[in-house]
């Protein structure tokens, strides 16, 4: 089968790079869907903004490049457009609540057909045609709770609830999507089809309980669920539930807490660090006593001692100075509000997020987010009496480095062009 990419150049802000260079459940969004399509795919071609696409006689799958899928929806997909034989196009009902709820807000790579949405993956039996008929993938999706707000706290009591999918599909048109696809269509996803298969498969089920009876572990903690890499150094005081992921020669200190996690390889978590449901990636290290809650931290990046971060993105090579807090959570139940794929404030349909910080970002100690807000690649944040607390968002114009006489000893690589512009002020 041949593959054809289309590009999608939008950058994805405040990263200021196109999605499929940015990381999703730690891995380049390039390289998850090709290996994912590896087992369909016998040729590709890459087709740039603008360029034509040329004839092709045989089975082609299209699609775009922001696009994170996983296993279990592109094997769905894959099978029934086989069955067809003709000619289809990825499509969901408005009325899907995986969709509806995380994926749709925001998003500016779906087109409108009745009471569908198309999305950018396409299937060819004879190569690419027009006219393609919408294929539905049902998502499967189930409702998990995951925070429980007072009532004084808001005009809703009760868990807050995501729709998760056993089946993902989700264009990365914002960094809410970053967040959305690593936690709720990632980690929540993984641990909603590890309990469905618990219940349904009686062999899976005794596999797993003769596992933790044989190593004198709690279901949890056993193997089966907590996957070590090679060259790893635990500590025997560290807990650790499954379903988690811990890639090679990871270092985890004493008194560290891990739960639901993919931690990539080379990374150094210190003593009592506090990981849930949390996306680490290559290279990272965590000092004393941060916390990470629902949280993607991309690769090569630092959070340090007593720093709490929930619900936020942050991107590589970027370091969160000790003491800082991003909230993620309006004291008056105001909507939240995040930048959509045009770069519009829109509302986020998340009653609780916190905030997004770009590659190469420096963030000094005790600094204060607001939610939802974001800080520009390359930002360099001092905190000080005139700025402490980060109320809205903060471009590389902005930066603190750009009033300082050493500035040019912090590298900007996303902001080249805009350095020099900023310099000639």
């Amino acid at each position: 089968m041949h593959k054809i990419i289309l590009h999608a150049p939008n950058p994805v802000m405040p990263f200021c790079e196109p999605a499929r260079d940015l990381r999703i459940q730690n891995s380049p969004l390039w390289l998850h869907q090709r290996n994912l399509l590896a087992p369909y795919v016998t040729s590709e071609r890459e087709l740039k903004q603008g360029e034509r696409m040329q004839p092709v006689r045989e089975p082609s799958i299209v699609y775009r490049d922001n696009l994170f899928f996983d296993e279990d929806y592109i094997t769905a997909f894959m099978e029934e457009a086989l069955k067809r034989k003709r000619p289809v196009r990825a499509a969901f009902r408005a009325d899907d609540p995986a969709f509806r709820e995380h994926a749709l807000p925001l998003s500016i790579s779906y087109t409108p057909a009745g009471s569908l949405y198309l999305a950018d993956l396409w299937y060819y039996p004879n190569g690419p045609v027009a006219g393609a008929e919408p294929l539905v993938i049902d998502l499967q999706a189930r409702e998990i709770g995951y925070y429980h707000v007072p009532t004084y706290m808001a005009d809703q009591s009760g868990d807050l609830v995501f729709q998760v999918p056993l089946r993902a599909l989700i264009a990365i048109d914002s960094w809410v999507h970053v967040f959305i696809a690593d936690m709720v269509f990632g980690q929540f996803a993984r641990g909603a089809r590890f309990e469905k298969r618990l219940k349904e498969d009686l062999g899976f089920k005794l596999k797993i309980v003769g596992k933790a009876i044989y190593e004198g572990r709690q279901i949890l903690e056993c193997s089966e669920l907590v996957k070590v890499g090679k060259g790893c150094v635990i500590d025997p005081s560290a807990v650790i539930h499954g379903p988690t992921i811990i890639g090679d020669n990871v270092t985890i200190n004493a008194g560290a807490v891990i739960e639901n996690c993919v931690i990539g390889s080379n990374v150094n978590i210190s003593q009592d660090v506090q990981l849930m449901l949390s996306v680490i990636g290559d290279g990272a290290f965590l000092p004393f006593r941060s916390a990470l809650f629902m949280t993607t931290l991309m690769e090569n990046s630092m959070v340090a001692q007593n720093t709490c971060l929930q619900m936020c993105v942050i991107g590589r090579n970027t370091f969160i100075g000790a003491g800082s807090t991003f909230t993620d959570y309006n004291l008056i139940p105001i909507p939240m509000r995040a930048r959509d794929g045009n770069g519009n404030l829109s509302l986020s349909n998340r009653p609780v997020l916190g905030g997004c910080v770009g590659h190469n970002c420096r963030i000094g100690s005790g600094m204060i987010i607001y939610p939802a807000r974001t800080i520009e690649s390359d930002v360099v944040l001092a905190a000080s009496a005139e700025r402490r607390v980060i109320d809205r968002d903060v471009t590389f114009a902005q930066s603190d480095h750009h009033k300082w006489k050493l500035a040019h000893m912090h590298q900007t690589p996303y902001h080249r062009n805009l350095k020099a512009e900023v310099e000639s002020w």
